[in-house]
This record gives C-alpha cells, sequence and structure tokens, in this order.
C-alpha cells in the first residue's frame, strides 16, 4: 500500500494558487508565509512527481498534470467540508446583521447565503445594503455584524477574500461607447471603480462626461441598457443585456480590486462567526457555489486550517 497521504492543508495551497497565480496573494488569503506557501507546493510536487505549476510572465499557471491534481482536489476539499459540517458543529442560532454593496449582494452572495441558510436554518440574516466606505463605519462601531466592501484606499483592517476584475461594459446593441465625450454610468464620488474609470481615460486622454450617478447597481445598469452610458464594474456584474467593451486604446485594461471581509471587534456571537467563516471559505473560490448533497449540513468548522 503506498505510504505517502496528502494533508488537506496543502490541498487548499493548491486550490488558492490556481485562483490567484501569486503566492504572495495565496499567503494572505490563507493567513500563512510565503516560504510556507511555496515549501507546501514543493512538497506537494514531489509526492506527484511532477510540476504542478510553471511561470508565465510573473503568473504561475497549471501545468496538465496540475490541472489534473487539482481536479481531485477539488473534490476531496468538498467532500472533507461537507463531512466537517455533518459531523462537528454544534447547533447554531440567532440573527447576523450582513452589510455589502448591492453589487455583491446580487451577483455574488446569493448562492453562498442559500447554502448557510441550507446549514443554519436557525440562523437569521439581515442584509443591509449600503457603499462600503459607511459600511466599514458601521461595522467598526458594531452597528454591522460583519461586512463585505471593495477596499478603498483609506481603508485598513479586513481580509482580502476575493479580487474583482473591472471591465468597461456597454449595452448590447448600444453605441454609447463610440460617442465623444464618452458617456459615464458611475457610483459618487469617492469609489474606487469610479476613480479607475476616470483615470483610465484620462491617461489614455478620451473625453468622457458623467451621464449617470447612482449608488445602486440597478441606476448604473438602467444607464447602460437603455445607451445612455458606459459604465465600469466587476467581471462577475455582467449579465445578459450587457457586453464587454474590448480594451484598446480607448478604453485600456482596467486594474483589479480587492474585496475586504470584516467582523464586528469582539463579537462573541456563534451565528456571526459561522456567516463569518463561510464568507471566507467561498467567496476566494471565484465560481459558482454547488450546494452540497447533505440532509443536514452544518459548519464548515475550517478554523483549525487558516
Amino acid at each position: 500500500m503506498n505510504s505517502l497521504s496528502l494533508d488537506i492543508r496543502i490541498l487548499r495551497t493548491l486550490q488558492s494558487v490556481s485562483e490567484t497565480g501569486n503566492i504572495t496573494e495565496s499567503a494572505r488569503r490563507l493567513g500563512r508565509t510565503q516560504p510556507a506557501i511555496t515549501l507546501q507546493l514543493q512538497r506537494l510536487d514531489n509526492i506527484c512527481g511532477c510540476n504542478l505549476f510553471r511561470n508565465e510572465g510573473r503568473k504561475m499557471v497549471l501545468t496538465p498534470d496540475g490541472t489534473l491534481v487539482l481536479s481531485y482536489a477539488n473534490s476531496i476539499l468538498r467532500l472533507h467540508d461537507e463531512l466537517l459540517s455533518r459531523l462537528e458543529s454544534p447547533d447554531v442560532e440567532g440573527q447576523v446583521v450582513l452589510g455589502t454593496p448591492d453589487l455583491y449582494a446580487s451577483f455574488m452572495l446569493p448562492s453562498i447565503l442559500a447554502l448557510f441558510r441550507q446549514a443554519f436554518p436557525r440562523v437569521q440574516v439581515q442584509l443591509q445594503c449600503s457603499l462600503s466606505t459607511p459600511l466599514v463605519r458601521l461595522v467598526h462601531k458594531g452597528e454591522v455584524d460583519i461586512a463585505l466592501v471593495t477596499r478603498m484606499n483609506d481603508f485598513s483592517g479586513g481580509r482580502v477574500v476575493r479580487q474583482e476584475q473591472l471591465i468597461w461594459m456597454t449595452g448590447e446593441n448600444s453605441t454609447a461607447h463610440n460617442e465623444t465625450p464618452v458617456p459615464l454610468a458611475l457610483l459618487p464620488p469617492g469609489n474606487i471603480y469610479r476613480d479607475h474609470a476616470i483615470e483610465c481615460l484620462e491617461q489614455a486622454r478620451h473625453p468622457w462626461r458623467i451621464a449617470c450617478v447612482s449608488e445602486s447597481v440597478s441606476g448604473l445598469q438602467a444607464a447602460v441598457f437603455s445607451g445612455m452610458a458606459i459604465t465600469v464594474l466587476g467581471r462577475s456584474a455582467l449579465v445578459a443585456g450587457m457586453r464587454e467593451i474590448v480594451r484598446g486604446e480607448d478604453f485600456p485594461a482596467l486594474p483589479k480590486v480587492d474585496l475586504l471581509l470584516y467582523k464586528a471587534p469582539g463579537t462573541k456571537s456563534a451565528a456571526a462567526n459561522a456567516l463569518y467563516d463561510y464568507l471566507a471559505h467561498y467567496l476566494p473560490l471565484d465560481r459558482n457555489v454547488e450546494l452540497p448533497k447533505l440532509q443536514h449540513p452544518r459548519n464548515l468548522a475550517l478554523a483549525g486550517e487558516h
């Protein structure tokens, strides 16, 4: 019998590096040092007898062998998490206030919250949609239990759980992107999505004007759907009726933004801790969450793996 064994933490590292393409970012996500991440990958290469990653510029990309190993790792981790959900968590009840911009509430959280409700039917989640800056103030004051927000330049603390690639968007049949100056539908001043959009256009010397300002993603979408304007949002918000504008001289590549997860200081709520663990686990996966096939799923109990 083969005496080799695979540590769950090593598989978690493989999964994270495959998603980020970066040891530094994976170390930050997993709460480990960069040398520790490198050592785990080297150990996994030795166990598998092949190289699982290759370097393409500054990005680490899976080799064909790495893609095969990752497919098994994803299955193992899913079953591992489901087993812990089934066996290790106490009954939890209570109310949790979760604050997030409506952009993330609409396009990232539904499947995770559905899974959480299935796992914790006695926990009531109150969703509070607002812009990132006021939400960070509220979570620091303890008026919001958990906040999922976009990192702004003056934010401190929080846990990076995901990165969103910003893209230029226009209506499916719109020609607004061909207008001069180009009409923009943007979030209010002080938002980093807005700042990146204007900065890129200024650097490209592309004339622009503000056609719509909305605190809600639905307002931005209305302007885009109608052909009034183009907008900048995360790729996860690209829905039917919208299309991505091809990057070029007029519309340069936009950066990625960090999504931060905050928990109110000093909170001892088991319900809040459970929701925080779910979000911290599932948001970095950057794909649709598959609901587990369990009759009585419970907490992930992943605290010992961070």
